[in-house]
C-alpha cells in the first residue's frame, strides 16, 4: 500500500467514525430493566411472552427482565432505583401511596388475581378460612400481594391477624416442600404450582380466584392484579419509552386473546412447564380469561383493591388515597 492509498484509507475510516458518532442517540435501543415477582408464574406470563414474540425489540427497546420470587422484593428494588419498573400486583400502587410513595400501573395485565388458597390434604378438618385459626399460611413474601389477600380473607372470616401466622415460602418447589413438611397447612399460590399439588393429591382448593366470577365472590368485586407499574416521576420523565412498553404489552395481551393456550405455551421457556407441558397448557387455558385484552384498568377495580387493603392493613385503613394517581390509561389508549 503506497502513501496515497494509505492516506485515503485513513480519511475513509475517519469519515465513517464521524458518521457513526453523529447518529442521534434516538436510534439506540431504549434500555429498561424490569423486575418480575416470579416470571415463571402464569399470572406474569405477558412479560416473558412479549420478549419471546420479539415485541420489545420491534419497539426499539432493550428490555432486561429480572426475576425475583416475591413481589414485595421487586417493589423494593424499584424504589431503590435498581430497576425502572415491576411486573407485579397493582395493589402495591395503592399500598405505597398510603406510605407517601407514588407509583402507577401503566399497563394492567389482569382483572383477577389468578391466586388460589390451597389446603394440605393432611388436614381434613379445614373446610373454611375460619378453620385456619392458629395455623401457618404460606405466602410468597411478607408484604407481598399473597400476604395481603391471605390477611384480608382471614379477617373477613372473623379471624384476627394475631390468631394465625403467614410464612414466606415463595412458589413452586419451595412452596410445595413447605406444605409436604407441614410447615404450612395452607397457602396462597398461582399456576403452575396449583396444578402440581392438585395432580399429586397433596392439596385441595379452598378459595379460588383464577376467574373474574370467583374473584367477585371472594373479594366483592373485580380485582385488578398483575400489571406493569413504575414510579410516577420516572413515567413523567420518560413518556416515549413508556409508550413503547405499552405498545409491546398491548400487542402481547391481544396475542393472548387471539391464540390458543397451546400456541402461547410454545412461545414460553420450556422449563416453565416443570416437566408437565400438558398440565401447563390446561392451567393456562382455564385461566387466561383473567388477562385484559387491552391493558386498560377495569372499571371499579381500584375501589375493590382499596376496600380489600382497608379491611386489614393499618398502613391503608383510614388513609386518604387518590386512586386516580395509582394508574394511568394514557399509554394503553394510545398503543398501536
Amino acid at each position: 500500500m503506497n502513501a496515497k492509498t494509505t492516506r485515503r484509507a485513513i480519511l475513509t475510516s475517519a469519515a465513517l467514525a464521524a458518521t457513526l458518532l453523529s447518529i442521534p442517540a434516538a436510534f439506540a435501543a431504549d434500555k429498561v430493566s424490569i423486575m418480575i415477582g416470579g416470571y415463571e408464574k402464569q399470572i406474569y406470563l405477558p412479560a416473558k411472552l412479549a420478549e419471546g414474540l420479539g415485541y420489545f425489540k420491534a419497539e426499539g427497546l432493550d428490555v432486561e427482565l429480572l426475576n425475583e420470587g416475591a413481589g414485595v422484593n421487586a417493589e423494593n428494588d424499584m424504589l431503590a432505583g435498581a430497576v425502572q419498573g415491576v411486573v407485579g400486583f397493582y395493589d402495591h400502587c395503592v399500598d405505597l401511596q398510603a406510605k407517601g410513595k407514588y407509583v402507577e400501573s401503566v399497563v394492567q395485565f389482569s382483572q383477577a388475581p389468578g391466586e388460589v388458597e390451597l389446603v394440605s390434604n393432611k388436614h381434613t378438618e379445614i373446610k373454611s378460612m375460619a378453620d385456619l385459626r392458629g395455623k401457618s399460611l404460606g405466602v410468597t413474601g411478607l408484604g407481598s400481594s399473597t400476604n395481603f389477600l391471605s390477611q384480608y380473607l382471614m379477617v373477613k372470616s372473623g379471624v384476627p391477624l394475631s390468631e394465625f401466622s403467614t410464612l414466606p415460602v415463595g412458589a413452586g418447589t419451595t412452596f410445595i416442600a413447605a406444605m409436604q413438611q407441614d410447615k404450612i397447612q395452607a397457602g396462597m399460590t398461582t399456576e403452575p404450582t396449583i396444578s402440581r399439588l392438585l395432580k399429586t393429591g397433596e392439596a385441595r382448593v379452598l378459595i379460588d380466584m383464577r376467574t373474574i366470577e370467583k374473584t367477585k365472590e371472594a373479594l366483592g368485586g373485580t380485582y385488578p392484579a398483575a400489571s406493569l407499574y413504575m414510579p410516577t416521576e420516572w413515567v413523567e420523565k420518560n413518556k416515549p419509552t413508556v409508550q413503547k412498553l405499552a405498545n409491546a404489552f398491548v400487542k402481547t395481551l391481544k396475542f393472548i386473546h387471539t391464540h390458543s393456550a397451546a400456541e402461547i405455551a410454545e412461545k414460553m421457556p420450556k422449563d416453565f412447564y416443570v416437566g408437565d407441558k400438558e398440565g401447563y397448557i390446561k392451567a393456562l387455558n382455564d385461566g387466561k380469561g383473567m388477562f385484559t385484552s387491552d391493558g386498560v384498568m377495569p372499571a371499579g377495580g381500584p375501589e375493590t383493591v382499596l376496600a380489600v387493603l382497608s379491611g386489614f392493613s393499618k398502613n391503608v385503613k383510614g388513609k386518604t388515597v387518590d386512586l386516580s394517581k395509582t394508574y394511568t390509561t394514557e399509554f394503553v389508549k394510545n398503543a398501536r
